[in-house]
């Protein structure tokens, strides 16, 4: 991995981490804004339907914005984030049609960029007791 790869994946991971402390819930979209990739005026273009798709306004190649979104996931498995696929719709008056991410609408490449990653409570997960831990490790 060259330079600029391992620096693009440092601030995605930095955008996540700082989303998610933050908030409790990160979107590809919002990595986006964090890293500078995505203007907000950009996006909120994008959402009342003055832009046909997200990947347009992007400030990246879409190999770039490929390495983004695969890093998001990783992220997200690394540190245990429940994914949530989420619409975007039209925001703003009229039919409030579904928002595309893609040129093309491929279906993964849609839901990668819908889907939503939320930090998982204590109560779901409980952390083990030290007892467990010690007797995981005999």
């Amino acid at each position: 991995m060259n330079d600029n790869a391992k620096a693009l994946r440092a601030k995605v991971h930095a955008a996540m981490y700082t989303l998610i402390r933050e908030k409790g819930v990160a979107s590809p979209v919002d990595v986006l804004m964090a890293i500078g990739a995505l203007s907000k005026a950009d996006y909120e273009n994008w959402r009342f339907g003055r832009i046909d798709f997200l990947q347009r306004v992007c400030k990246m190649n879409l190999k770039k914005l490929s390495f983004v979104n695969k890093e998001i996931r990783a992220y997200a498995r690394m540190n245990n984030l429940r994914p949530s696929l989420t619409e975007y719709k039209k925001w703003g008056k009229g039919v409030k049609i579904l928002l595309r991410f893609s040129k093309f609408g491929v279906a993964n490449i849609e839901k990668h960029y819908a889907t939503h990653y939320i930090r998982q409570k204590e109560k779901d997960h409980p952390r083990p007791s030290n007892e467990q831990q010690r007797a995981e490790l005999d």
